[in-house]
């Protein structure tokens, strides 16, 4: 094994690795990149539009340095009110029982500016009671009144109302105040004075404004709405660079690529501080995009502030990891928004404020105010770097800016140590988890341990039903097991043995389906491994076959630390995998090869390799030369500065395996590897396992039977998540065949003495075996042999020998079976044995028309209620059966019908079929050994 580094030095080269990595995957996703970094630019501007827009529209008044002076007019005609009834009045009064008040009114009726007011346009009451009585029974009647109060012969008191809801009328607004209430006024002093001084008294009033700034006539300033809006933009900004980040982590945990490197041995802590640099990096880049655009549409947050203000508030991008980005985004983004509106609402120094200033999106919207300085005094400068401390001239300042920094960094922290916390205890695609006190541990921290067995969150499997063990039928597995267990129960540990399986278990529990009507099921746990036992020896290649759902890549998959296991365990070199500390053991000696390609797209052949390489320790020094030699091995050297994203299935299966054998590691686990290879590079790369062997064990699982055939020195098959069958090939098909291949090839040419040549061929088969050719052609012949005729074959092969050239048989040939029909024989089996379990029924369709119901794999069937005088016993059938592409048992065809014998006991299913249609007929078994 090649001599690997650790420790700090191999944290640092991962974290080196990986950022190198980012930087690559970024600079050749340029659009993707583009957008982030003009993101800034088209926010600010949507920023800049909207807050423009709201300033053209706000309610202002202009500045006003030397107000010109109006002269009041008179009382205008009750008309020109907007929305008044009509007939109308120019205004009421009240106090008609006085002389005095009659006099004054008739005088202001008499002497209005610019007309005189007639009799029926002015209305009298006695008490203000009755005016405001009339004013409510007859709205919108007379725009003002006046009531008069005679004190005594020299003091007379009045009092003006008017109605002051505000209306527009064609845009133009109405001041009722400017427009009936003070002309009211100005006529009533008029005439009371002139009553006193007589009426040669002149009387003229005129109104001036002071002189004032520009100033809001609502609410709301400009500066007020740049308030309001720049924190949900500023924090759109952040959101937007968010939901990258989440994104391309939950690009990673979907295409198990983070995966892939945690079993290369990837630290968790370089992973992390990778992401943590290169986002780091990408924020600062949008912090002075964002502060450059600011500069540039002219906000005065950006003009008078420090740049490194706006950097802080973008920390708040840190918090939170998600799988599904974009969904996760947007609520964050809904939250934090409302988050900032309830902020500001409430304030800091409420009770419930204290708890909302501790969250990002708060402290962003808090921090943006004080920034943007006082509106209401001309100097807003803001706050520098150096008064960040202090407190504006705010008596309700309760936060300063560096509060809000401190704040900030603190929340980043707690988020980020639990983001590490909650990724190593939560199930997740990445690997085994760890116990929920998993930091307390010291053999943790010092990587000790690794034969202690841990549990995470859901390490507690008691609620998982376990599955039913019978132990094996087969001689071999069973003594496989034996030997393990008694090893096991004498802690010998054998040098020889690189995994030890220990009765690996595997359930899968069941998944709660929610029906209509509040109505829920569970369904039944799926045991995808029951009971594994198993001994990989060094040196040696095991290969494990098996049909889909078999349970094969499970294993695998416990054994790299991917799936956390059930029950049992398995020790590699030494350590456990149901250890944190020694599955982190493991992975630094194991290559893997996954099932499915694990790879980046946009990066090459040979960046992969470096970037694995260094993951999995190699010295620096050598990694140029072990990447070169790798891709000379599996022939892509040619292709080494080609984009993986550009390779065809086969060279990324190439790929792959260039990867597993990295690092010289003592076991190989090698999971399909030669799938979608053209022939000539699936045998180069069995000559490159087959070299591989030497010093290591491999463990291979593969769909090829001619490459189990041909690598594995030991091979098993498994089935419905137990090992079925255990040896080498020959003893395999020796024991599991159908029996022994028997070819002839024909020596003469001429099709017509070949005809009879093979006719006296296939009579002598069927009378000394009882055989018929399996495959025929004009030169060739091809008989399959049972098992059970073996006792006659050495006698037969020596008289045809000795009738060779009688029957011009050129060449014989005399092998086992192939390793497929070993391997259709175990599955049928096992597909067998669990619709037996399972009480699975089919319906068979007979030739004569009767429908029988026949139990999953039954191969000879009698048809109950055919007895008649002719076939006292009733009528049978020979049903043939073959597997579909899910490995399940379906009905092929059947033979003829024909009678039972008489020495043929049939009987009834086990579980015969529940409401068993009275048109169709049962099937009752019959043993073929009684045939």
């Amino acid at each position: 094994m090649a001599t690997l580094i650790s420790g700090t030095p191999l944290l640092v080269q991962q974290w080196r690795a990986l950022v190198n990595k980012n930087m690559k995957i970024a600079s050749r996703n340029k659009r993707a990149t583009l957008i982030q970094i003009l993101a800034p630019f088209i926010f600010m501007f949507l920023f800049y539009v909207v807050e423009k827009t709201l300033s053209l529209s706000s309610w202002s008044l202009p500045e006003l340095k030397a107000p010109p002076s109006t002269v009041v007019q008179g009382i205008p005609p009750c008309e020109t009110k907007f929305y008044v009834k009509r007939p109308c009045f120019d205004f009421v009064w009240s106090g008609n029982s006085s002389r005095r008040a009659h006099d004054i009114v008739s005088r202001i009726m008499a002497n209005n500016f610019g007309r005189p007011i007639s009799s029926n346009k002015v209305k009298s009451f006695g008490t203000p009671a009755e005016v405001d009585a009339w004013l409510f029974n007859d709205p919108l009647r007379c725009p003002a009144t006046v009531h008069f109060a005679e004190k005594n012969a020299t003091v007379i008191s009045y009092g003006v109302q008017a109605n002051f809801t505000r209306t527009v009328k064609g845009g133009i607004a109405e001041n009722p105040t400017m427009k009936f209430l003070v002309p009211l006024q100005v006529a009533v002093e008029r005439e009371i004075a002139r009553s006193f001084l007589g009426d040669d008294f002149q009387w003229t009033v005129g109104l001036k404004e002071f002189p004032r700034p520009a100033a809001p006539m609502g609410n709301y300033s400009v500066d007020d709405n740049f308030g309001i809006l720049a924190p949900v933009f500023l924090f759109t900004i952040t959101m937007f660079a968010f939901l990258f980040q989440i994104s391309a982590i939950a690009l990673e945990k979907e295409q198990k690529l983070r995966q892939a490197m945690n079993i290369m041995g990837l630290y968790d802590s370089a992973y992390w501080l990778s992401w943590l640099t290169w986002e780091s990096l990408v924020i600062l880049v949008s912090s002075l995009c964002t502060i450059f655009s600011g500069m540039i549409f002219r906000f005065d947050l950006f003009l008078h502030n420090s740049f490194a203000t706006a950097i802080a508030f973008l920390l708040s991008a840190f918090i939170g990891k998600s799988s599904s980005a974009f969904r996760a985004g947007f609520w964050i983004f809904l939250i934090g928004a409302i988050l900032q509106f309830t902020a500001q609402v409430i304030g800091p120094d409420s009770k419930k404020g204290r708890y909302l200033y501790f969250l990002p999106p708060s402290l962003l919207a808090h921090a943006i105010g004080m920034l943007i300085g006082d509106p209401e005094t001309k100097n807003k400068h803001g706050i520098s770097w150096k008064e960040r401390a202090k407190c504006p001239v705010d008596s309700n300042c309760v936060l300063t800016l560096n509060d809000v920094y401190i704040r900030l960094i603190y929340t980043f922290f707690c988020w980020f140590l639990l983001a590490l916390y909650f990724d190593n205890v939560v199930p997740s695609p990445n690997g085994t988890v760890k116990p929920l006190l998993y930091f307390l541990n010291p053999r943790y921290w010092i990587g000790r341990g690794g034969n202690t067995t841990q549990g995470g969150i859901c390490g507690h499997n008691g609620s998982i039903p376990a599955p039913d063990h019978n132990p094996s039928t087969d001689e071999d597995v069973l003594e496989e097991e034996n030997t393990v267990k008694w090893q096991m129960s004498s802690n010998e540990v054998d040098p020889n043995i690189a995994v030890q399986v220990r009765g690996l278990a595997k359930t899968f529990p069941g998944k709660l389906i929610i029906r209509c009507c509040c109505g829920c099921r569970r369904t039944d746990p799926f045991h995808a491994i029951k009971g594994l036992y198993l001994n990989v020896v060094k040196d040696q290649l095991f290969c494990l076959l098996g049909p889909n759902g078999a349970g094969k890549t499970t294993t695998i998959n416990c054994l790299t630390g991917i799936t956390s296991v059930t029950r049992g365990d398995a020790i590699v070199h030494g350590n456990s995998i149901r250890s944190s500390v020694g599955m982190s053991n493991i992975r630094k000696m194991i290559g893997v090869c996954p099932q499915f390609d694990i790879l980046w797209n946009v990066l090459t052949g040979e960046e992969h390799l470096q970037l694995f390489a260094c993951i999995k320790g190699l010295q620096p020094a050598s990694i140029k030369q072990v990447v070169k030699k790798s891709l000379e091995e599996v022939r892509l050297s040619d292709s080494a500065k080609v984009r993986a994203g550009s390779y065809s299935g086969g060279m990324r299966r190439r790929l792959s395996v260039a990867s597993a054998l990295l690092g010289d590691p003592k076991l190989i686990i090698l999971d399909e590897p030669t799938t979608g290879m053209d022939p000539i590079s699936r045998r180069h790369v069995w000559d490159i396992i087959e070299n591989a062997k030497r010093g290591r064990a491999i463990i291979l699982t593969t769909h090829s039977m001619e490459e189990a055939d041909v690598l594995g020195d030991r091979i098993g098959i498994m089935a419905k998540g137990r090992l079925r069958c255990l040896g080498t090939s020959i003893r395999l098909k020796s024991r599991f065949g159908t029996g022994f291949v028997t070819n002839l090839s024909f020596a003469n040419t001429n099709s017509t003495q070949n005809s009879a040549n093979k006719e006296a061929v296939k009579a002598f088969f069927k009378q000394s075996l009882g055989v018929s050719p399996k495959e025929e052609s004009n030169a060739f012949l091809t008989f399959v042999i049972p098992r059970q005729k073996e006792v006659l074959l050495k006698r037969m092969l020596g008289e045809f020998q000795d009738r060779q050239r009688e029957f011009g048989v050129a060449d014989i040939q005399l092998g086992l079976t192939t390793l497929d029909e070993v391997f259709l024989n175990i599955a049928r089996q096992a597909e067998l044995e669990t619709a037996a379990s399972e009480g699975r029924f089919v319906t068979l369709d007979l030739a004569s028309g009767t429908s029988v119901k026949i139990p999953v794999g039954a191969r000879y069937v009698a048809i109950s209620g055919t007895e008649n005088a002719q076939n006292p016993r009733g009528v049978m059938v020979e049903v043939y059966w073959e597997q579909d592409d899910s490995g399940a048992l379906c009905i092929s065809g059947h033979s003829p019908e024909r009678p039972v014998p008489l020495n043929v006991q049939p009987t009834l299913p086990v579980a015969p079929p529940k409401n068993l249609d009275r048109h169709i007929a049962l099937g009752l078994v019959i043993d073929p050994s009684q045939l």
